[in-house]
């Protein structure tokens, strides 16, 4: 959430006015202060509502991997349970039947051990998730120390990839973030450079399946393998955590074949986003481990509220059932081929795209689309007239929004743009968007020179709240 550290003095500081319209009396009312008196619920309304015209176009964004678009009747289930407190079990059993039928569900998708007896739980997001995940971890490697060990710091093994919820987790939990930078042509982790981080103390590796730099997964099959050589040689057992916020839900339906869930036993725990490709609208996340002993009893809360015994693990505890109850209705909706339909339709679009992009001339694809449905592409060496900042700036004149940014340490000399294909973004808006982007070719070619760089892109350039300027973002 953002964080407000006071008054912008570049925003208007004079009272909100209603259209004359819209009222006989003149309506003002402070900016940045409780109004004295009430007003009419329509009047607020339009208030809010002729604000919020200056927002972009959802639908048109680029950048977010989240759902813009969903269907009326989920619309309409998630509007029925607004109301709904889902950590409230008792009061609405049903809603909690739902969230146990997702979690059972999704242990299926990724081949748990015994789907039955599926351990996991809905969150707000996969960034709630991921942190259960490293915490999970963390005490499980407290655990294996004893109360009797020595102090030390534990350490969580990373490519510098990751989205930034996983700096958040090491920083607010104590735990020393070792990053894998990136190399070359390598903008993930490598299972060589990852297992040289490890040591006694490190809590696990996290594995991304679907990078919010290019689209890419990171071959955890292979880092599985390289952890278990590790454990050969020196004992060390050290688990693995996928983070599957956008490929978790994209390669049970078009890459069956490629393993990287729990049929490698050193996958512990796996998250994913279902207001991502999971196709609800924000916000909902999962987190599921592989059996019981991957999280440990402490962890879990037993509360007694209203009346029942409630077994917990959140970082949040009220939080609306709605986002749950659209995930099952979509999971009842469309079943694995629907979902398998709709998902081949983003990675089409993605792909299709990307190749039409790098027909164009002076692009170079960094990822194509053919995993997450998702690709980056940068502005070819020799082409002086402008940059993907540039690009970024002309497109958002026409209402794209398409991410502009830099890679992180090792690799801060490549600058990119970014497309996420979701669900609702079309081949016919593609191809609109292929038309404009031909459109400010012809007029960025004329430059004399880049008018615009990182500096300049302000906190468009990364979609998502950063600590620092490396991260493109998540959401």
């Amino acid at each position: 959430m953002p964080l407000k550290r006071g008054r912008h003095h570049d925003r208007p500081s004079r009272d909100l006015e209603l259209n004359p319209v819209f009222s006989r009396e003149p309506v003002r009312v402070p900016r940045h202060a409780l109004p004295e008196g009430e007003m009419e619920p329509e009047t607020a309304y339009q208030l809010v509502h002729d604000e919020l015209m200056l927002d972009g176009n959802a639908r048109l964004n680029l950048a977010t991997f989240v759902s813009t678009w969903a269907e009326p009747q989920a619309l309409r289930l998630m509007a029925e349970c607004a109301e709904k407190n889902m950590i409230d079990k008792d009061e609405y059993p049903q809603t909690a039947e739902l969230e146990t039928r997702c979690v059972n569900m999704l242990a299926r998708l990724w081949n748990a051990p015994d789907a039955h007896r599926a351990v996991g739980c809905s969150t707000t997001g996969s960034s709630e998730a991921a942190m259960l995940g490293g915490l999970a971890l963390k005490r499980r490697w407290q655990h294996r120390r004893g109360a009797d060990a020595k102090p030390a710091r534990p350490n969580l093994v990373m490519g510098i990839n990751v989205q930034i919820c996983w700096e958040k987790f090491a920083d607010y939990f104590d735990v020393e973030a070792r990053y894998v930078p990136m190399e070359g042509d390598r903008y993930h982790l490598s299972p060589e450079a990852a297992v040289e981080l490890c040591d006694e103390n490190t809590i696990g590796v996290v594995a991304v399946l679907g990078s919010t730099f290019d689209g890419s997964y990171e071959p955890v099959a292979e880092l599985a393998a390289a952890l278990d050589a590790l454990q050969e040689r020196t004992g060390l057992d050290i688990p693995i955590h996928v983070d599957g916020a956008s490929g978790a839900m994209i390669a049970p339906f078009l890459d069956p074949e490629l393993v990287w869930d729990f049929r490698l036993p050193r996958v512990a725990s796996i998250n994913t986003s279902g207001h991502k490709f999971g196709l609800v609208m924000p916000g909902v996340g999962w987190a599921l481990w592989r059996d019981e002993q991957a999280l440990p009893d402490d962890l879990v809360f037993h509360v007694n509220y209203l009346g029942g015994d409630m077994p917990t693990f959140a970082l949040n505890f009220s939080r609306p059932g709605a986002q749950v109850v659209a995930q099952y209705y979509n999971f009842l909706r469309l079943g694995f081929d629907g979902y398998r339909r709709v998902q081949q339709t983003c990675r089409d679009v993605a792909t299709r795209l990307a190749a039409e992009i790098a027909k164009l001339g002076p692009f170079e694809l960094i990822t194509d689309g053919s995993q997450t449905p998702v690709f980056a592409f940068r502005v070819r060496d020799g082409i002086d007239a402008f940059s993907v900042f540039d690009v970024s700036a002309a497109l958002r004149e026409r209402g794209w929004l398409v991410p502009a940014y830099t890679f992180p340490k090792n690799r801060t000399d490549l600058a990119v743009l970014r497309i996420v294909a979701r669900n609702g973004f079309s081949h016919d808006l593609a191809d609109l968007l292929l038309a404009d982007l031909r459109r400010v070719l012809d007029r960025l070619g004329h430059q004399d020179g880049p008018q615009r760089s990182a500096e300049d892109a302000g906190g468009f350039a990364h979609g998502a709240e950063t600590k620092n300027p490396r991260h493109p973002g998540r959401e």
